[in-house]
């Protein structure tokens, strides 16, 4: 079973109403995306060759999340097509759903500058992740 991304809010995340700012959480998505990339693919893997760029980003704010608040993001593979995928996030305070998001991610070789089918190993760490299933 893959860890959960364990996160401390920093003051500068917050806004004058004292909870996580909403631009802010797109930075823990991409902060839990990487935590789980390095679990499934190591650390060695090339980006750069077989990287991935962001498509799309959606955001629902349930409820407010604030600076002293422990957070815990859980990332789960939603959709894999041929050279894109969609990853689904849980912000959870004590086991409580506060935000929810999703990311649509493309294959992608910087080299060349060229989207590319999803490598095999990265499908295969991909369904490493538990799919979430709307509800």
């Amino acid at each position: 079973m893959l860890d959960s991304y364990k996160l401390q809010v920093r003051f500068s995340d917050c806004d004058m109403m004292q909870h996580v700012n909403n631009a802010v959480y797109l930075n823990y998505f991409e902060e839990a995306r990487i935590h789980y990339f390095r679990q499934v693919l190591g650390v060695d893997w090339d980006w750069n060759k077989m990287g991935v760029i962001l498509r799309k980003n959606e955001v629902e704010y349930l409820k407010p999340v604030f600076l002293h608040e422990p957070i815990e993001i859980f990332v789960y593979l939603k959709h894999i097509g041929e050279k894109s995928f969609t990853l689904s996030y849980e912000v959870k305070v004590l086991q409580e759903v506060r935000t929810t998001g999703t990311s649509v991610l493309v294959c992608y070789d910087s080299v060349s500058k060229n989207s590319i089918p999803i490598p095999y190993r990265m499908k295969e760490a991909l369904n490493k992740l538990s799919l979430k299933l709307e509800q």
